[in-house]
């Protein structure tokens, strides 16, 4: 990801920058202004003339759009076009050297196939339009060309599928999970990823080493739902979908992204920053599936390193908007159950096979995907919880999740646990899921 997404927001709209200071940049053909947004003060920007856009996203002319504290992101030209900004910035500058040109003709390409599939909808094969997957090392830019890539199909009028295998920041809901959405609008430059109506599937952790089995099981099945919508849904299908992916490129990793490509039946594949990769992708994949195209994209001047702190920063700001809002707009609600009201299970753990049945001298090895009952207790003090649609326990692997709650207090004396939700009102399952997801509310 490119630039860090809009999930650090902690300040109101309203919030009004220390040490404001308004200046105006102007942008000429082709050119990007690039910003890194103060650490305890949002932005505001505005379109004063030309045309601009933020992620592939139109600016509106005119009307103040504030941005919170910590974001970094790019304000791209075509044509020219005037900036103001009122607040204050760890960084800006223009830059004249961008990969827009190599990501528009892209797009370009990609809608010329969204095109052909609409027109071959008696088709069932050639009715499906592009499943892009964006692959690359950490902080080579993935989030930043999945967004565009969705908001200018969503400009021509497509409705393309949005597809986050990144567990560890989590574009879509929160860090931890697999998700999918489809894009019927431009993504807002602020709000980010629309949340009304995501398919999510909870794994419970920020890297898939901790169960690299569960993180393949639950792919297929996300991959296999998105499969029975298209297949019912002519618009959704010929619109096709944009896969991100995560940084993780090298032993476990690669072959992650091998079965994310076969497992999604991905026909493109972006490869943006890393000359290794492509090249191995490029010889892999064309064995394995000749109908694929693997593209070798380069990265924008503009991305940031990020290290393992900012990123743990980014997780927990990430959560904090789950229950909050990205201006503290929500209200979230406490609410307190018995023990008995609630079943939290955990996946992976315990013997695959007793003792007994193995050869002699075999250890036994943890099943990967066994659900296994939690007994609530301390331990779960500050997790984040998914909320799973299952109806039975056996259920959970194969159930999306309908969203999460926070554990603030457990009170073992009166077998009650006090969590925050982002509504009020009873769960809609009575099946928690538990993994290794903890958030601290400051």
């Amino acid at each position: 990801m490119a630039y860090s997404g809009p999930a650090m927001g902690s300040l109101s709209a309203g919030a009004s920058a220390s040490s404001s200071t308004i200046k105006q940049v102007k942008l000429d053909k082709e050119s990007e202004l690039r910003i890194e947004v103060a650490n305890e003060s949002p932005l505001r920007l505005r379109l004063l003339n030309g045309n601009a856009e933020i992620f592939g996203s139109e600016l509106p002319p005119g009307i103040w759009l504030t941005f919170p504290p910590r974001l970094k992101f790019a304000v791209f030209s075509w044509y020219g076009a005037t900036i103001e900004m009122d607040g204050t910035t760890e960084t800006d500058y223009v830059a004249d050297e961008t990969p827009m040109i190599s990501y528009v003709n892209v797009h370009a390409v990609l809608d010329g196939r969204r095109n052909r599939a609409k027109a071959s909808s008696n088709d069932s094969e050639a009715s499906q339009g592009p499943r892009v997957i964006v692959v690359g090392p950490t902080d080579s830019g993935k989030s930043t060309l999945s967004r565009m890539l969705l908001s200018w199909a969503a400009k021509q009028g497509w409705k393309p599928t949005f597809v986050d295998l990144d567990i560890g920041q989590g574009s879509i809901t929160n860090p931890g999970c697999i998700a999918a959405t489809p894009i019927e609008m431009p993504i807002d430059p602020v709000e980010g990823i629309p949340l009304e109506i995501p398919l999510v599937y909870f794994f419970g952790h920020t890297t898939p080493s901790n169960n690299v089995e569960l993180y393949k099981v639950l792919v297929k099945e996300l991959a296999g739902m998105l499969d029975r919508q298209f297949a019912g849904n002519a618009e959704s299908r010929a619109s096709g979908m944009v896969i991100n992916t995560m940084g993780w490129i090298e032993g476990v990793g690669y072959d992650l992204l091998l079965h994310a490509i076969h497992t999604f039946k991905a026909n493109v594949v972006l490869v943006l920053g890393q000359e290794k990769l492509w090249s191995m992708l490029k010889k892999e994949v064309s064995k394995r599936e000749p109908a694929v195209d693997v593209v070798k994209l380069q990265k924008s001047g503009g991305v940031v390193n990020r290290n393992a702190k900012y990123r743990q920063r980014s997780r927990s700001y990430r959560i904090r908007e789950y229950f909050y809002g990205l201006t503290n707009d929500l209200s979230p609600h406490s609410n307190v159950a018995s023990f008995s009201d609630l079943f939290v299970y955990r996946i992976g753990g315990g013997p695959q096979a007793p003792r007994s049945a193995l050869p002699i001298g075999a250890e036994p090895a943890a099943d990967p995907t066994r659900i296994v009952a939690v007994n609530i207790n301390g331990d779960l003090l500050h997790s984040v919880l998914a909320v799973s649609f299952a109806k039975d326990p056996e259920e959970i692997i194969s159930s999306n999740v309908a969203g999460f709650i926070y554990v603030t207090d457990v009170d073992i004396q009166r077998k009650k646990i006090t969590y925050m939700a982002p509504s009020a009102g009873d769960l809609p399952g009575k099946y928690l899921i538990v993994g290794s997801l903890t958030w601290l509310e400051t």
